[in-house]
Protein backbone atom coordinates (compact mmCIF):
# COMPACT_ATOMS: atom_id res chain seq x y z
CA UNK A 1 0.00 0.00 0.00
CA UNK A 2 1.38 3.39 -0.93
CA UNK A 3 2.04 6.04 1.66
CA UNK A 4 -0.72 8.60 1.48
CA UNK A 5 -2.07 11.54 3.40
CA UNK A 6 -5.09 11.13 5.65
CA UNK A 7 -7.51 13.89 6.58
CA UNK A 8 -9.25 13.95 9.94
CA UNK A 9 -11.86 16.30 11.36
CA UNK A 10 -10.53 19.43 13.01
CA UNK A 11 -12.15 18.58 16.35
CA UNK A 12 -10.43 15.18 16.44
CA UNK A 13 -7.10 16.83 15.60
CA UNK A 14 -7.57 19.32 18.47
CA UNK A 15 -8.40 16.49 20.88
CA UNK A 16 -5.24 14.61 19.87
CA UNK A 17 -3.09 17.74 20.25
CA UNK A 18 -4.52 18.46 23.69
CA UNK A 19 -3.98 14.83 24.68
CA UNK A 20 -0.27 15.04 23.90
CA UNK A 21 0.43 18.68 24.83
CA UNK A 22 -1.49 18.60 28.11
CA UNK A 23 -1.43 15.61 30.43
CA UNK A 24 -4.00 13.63 28.49
CA UNK A 25 -3.55 10.41 30.41
CA UNK A 26 -5.63 11.92 33.22
CA UNK A 27 -8.61 12.65 30.94
CA UNK A 28 -10.49 9.41 30.21
CA UNK A 29 -13.32 11.19 28.35
CA UNK A 30 -10.88 12.78 25.90
CA UNK A 31 -9.17 9.42 25.41
CA UNK A 32 -12.53 7.81 24.62
CA UNK A 33 -13.39 10.55 22.08
CA UNK A 34 -10.00 10.21 20.38
CA UNK A 35 -10.24 6.41 20.27
CA UNK A 36 -13.76 6.54 18.84
CA UNK A 37 -12.77 9.13 16.22
CA UNK A 38 -9.71 7.19 15.12
CA UNK A 39 -11.62 3.91 14.93
CA UNK A 40 -14.25 5.62 12.80
CA UNK A 41 -11.55 6.98 10.49
CA UNK A 42 -9.89 3.56 10.14
CA UNK A 43 -13.26 2.01 9.27
CA UNK A 44 -13.84 4.66 6.61
CA UNK A 45 -10.37 4.08 5.16
CA UNK A 46 -10.99 0.33 4.98
CA UNK A 47 -14.32 0.89 3.20
CA UNK A 48 -12.64 3.24 0.74
CA UNK A 49 -9.92 0.68 0.02
CA UNK A 50 -12.53 -2.02 -0.67
CA UNK A 51 -14.43 0.36 -2.97
CA UNK A 52 -11.25 1.21 -4.87
CA UNK A 53 -10.38 -2.46 -5.24
CA UNK A 54 -13.88 -3.17 -6.54
CA UNK A 55 -13.19 -0.74 -9.39
CA UNK A 56 -9.50 -1.32 -10.12
CA UNK A 57 -8.59 -4.94 -9.25
CA UNK A 58 -6.80 -6.70 -12.12
CA UNK A 59 -9.32 -9.50 -12.57
CA UNK A 60 -13.11 -9.60 -12.67
CA UNK A 61 -13.16 -12.17 -9.84
CA UNK A 62 -11.09 -9.90 -7.58
CA UNK A 63 -13.30 -6.92 -8.42
CA UNK A 64 -16.43 -8.92 -7.60
CA UNK A 65 -14.95 -10.17 -4.32
CA UNK A 66 -14.05 -6.60 -3.29
CA UNK A 67 -17.48 -5.33 -4.38
CA UNK A 68 -19.24 -7.91 -2.22
CA UNK A 69 -16.96 -7.17 0.74
CA UNK A 70 -17.65 -3.44 0.36
CA UNK A 71 -21.41 -3.94 0.20
CA UNK A 72 -21.26 -6.22 3.25
CA UNK A 73 -19.21 -3.62 5.10
CA UNK A 74 -21.68 -0.79 4.46
CA UNK A 75 -24.61 -3.02 5.33
CA UNK A 76 -26.30 -3.17 1.92
CA UNK A 77 -29.06 -5.85 2.03
CA UNK A 78 -28.58 -8.77 -0.38
CA UNK A 79 -31.90 -8.13 -2.12
CA UNK A 80 -30.90 -4.54 -3.01
CA UNK A 81 -27.72 -5.56 -4.81
CA UNK A 82 -27.36 -6.06 -8.51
Amino acid sequence: MKDSKVQIEGQLFREICLWFLIDGAADQERYDRIRSGLESKLDAMARRELYSQSKTAPTEAEREKARRAYLDEIGMPEDWRY
